[in-house]
């Protein structure tokens, strides 16, 4: 097997964590892992190293925060694929750098208008870009499309009803009045939180207000509430337009949690920065927390050749995660594992232009070694 160089761009929580998987994969890898800052970077190194059973091709480098340097642009020349931790913002220059570059692309950003700008840029790369590979968007997608493809074939229909998807990042405790703790971004929270959601109602694709189609449900015994969020939905809705009636995506959380969301909005009114207040409100109420649960839950339903209204669902609960000397949090594990794996299908197939995540194929995505030492078989 030839060495394969990846440049992982952004050595924060979830950038660190895709290293530390990739590097600890049976692949001959060569990681070049980048920041604005070069403390950073080297923090990331040290704190990677600690979790590798045997010493690893690992190189720390600085990066700017905007535009492009000599040293970056050497390095993604050097690579054969970029994996971009970055911030969403940043994501249509480090998709043009791997293009530039020719090499493959892989980001995280549920951001629209910048994926937008991706697909147009990649649809005639000779390099593969897959958008929106982490959890929500990513993971719970690629699982429903299976679930999907699964009733279709198992019922002998062409049809669904319904296809649902739900992730919930939650802290291991949560007290009143938010029964929340900040587990991952909290500018992130509110963006979902605020952006409208993509939906399928009747068999049409529709951009309604998030948290406005509220429910209460119970996964593995745990009671949950569940409301719609920007973002998660990914391509599901596009690739099953005329296949089904009804497909969303909602964020879950501790019941009571929403309905304090929904007064801190209704107090804050129509501004134009409704997302920085409503940041802001919560960081001034709700702690972050490290011990920390990851709840995935997709959903199919329909009737089979018979008439018979069925459904087929799955679940994972997902806690912290060892490796090594190191802990990876459960939002770390489960955002970086999908882009780590995706790395490693890139490896072994030749894929070129836009991927999406209903054309993964996802019974090796879901086989493949990292997402089963993070999700479980």
């Amino acid at each position: 097997m030839n060495r394969t160089s990846i440049l992982v761009a952004g050595a924060g929580g979830i950038g660190r964590a895709v290293a530390l998987l990739l590097a600890n994969s049976e692949y001959d890898i060569k990681i070049y892992i980048g920041d604005a800052y070069q403390a950073a970077a080297e923090d990331a190194l040290q704190w990677i190293n600690k979790g590798l059973s045997s010493p690893q091709d690992i190189q720390a480098f600085t990066m700017p925060k905007e535009e492009n340097s000599e040293e970056l642009e050497q390095f993604a020349l050097a690579s054969d694929i970029i994996l971009d931790c970055l911030p969403g913002s940043q994501a249509p220059r480090m998709a043009a750098l791997a293009i530039k570059s020719k090499a493959h692309y892989i980001n995280l950003t549920e951001y629209v208008h910048e994926t937008e700008q991706i697909m147009e840029m990649g649809k005639d790369a000779e390099t593969a870009c897959i958008l929106q590979a982490g959890l929500a968007p990513g993971f719970i997608n690629i699982l429903a499309n299976k679930l999907a493809k699964d009733f279709l074939q198992e019922y002998k229909v062409d049809k669904l009803k319904d296809i649902s998807m739900k992730v919930g990042a939650l802290a291991e405790n949560a007290v009143a009045p938010h029964q929340y703790a900040f587990t991952w971004s909290s500018i992130g929270v509110a963006t979902e939180y605020v952006k409208d959601a993509i939906v399928m109602r009747d068999g049409q694709i529709q951009h309604v207000p998030s948290l406005s189609q509220y429910e209460l449900l119970r996964i593995d015994g745990v009671e949950l509430e569940a409301d719609l969020t920007s973002g998660g939905a990914a391509d599901i809705p596009q690739a099953y337009e005329g296949r089904v009636e009804n497909v969303d995506y909602k964020t879950m959380r501790y019941p009571g949690h929403f309905p304090w969301v929904k007064v801190q909005l209704e107090s804050i009114g129509d501004v134009p920065d409704k997302i920085e207040q409503l940041q802001q409100r919560m960081l001034d109420t709700i702690p972050f927390e490290e011990n920390d649960i990851v709840y995935v839950y997709a959903r199919v339903t329909g009737k089979d050749d018979k008439g018979v209204f069925r459904a087929i669902d799955k679940y994972y609960k997902v806690r912290p995660l060892q490796i090594g000397e190191v802990s990876l949090r459960a939002i770390q594990s489960t955002t970086a594992g999908p882009m780590a794996q995706l790395a490693l299908m890139l490896i072994d197939e030749n894929l070129k232009g836009i991927v999406l995540q209903s054309e993964i194929d996802p019974e090796k995505f879901l086989n493949g070694s990292l997402i089963q030492l993070i999700y479980g078989k």
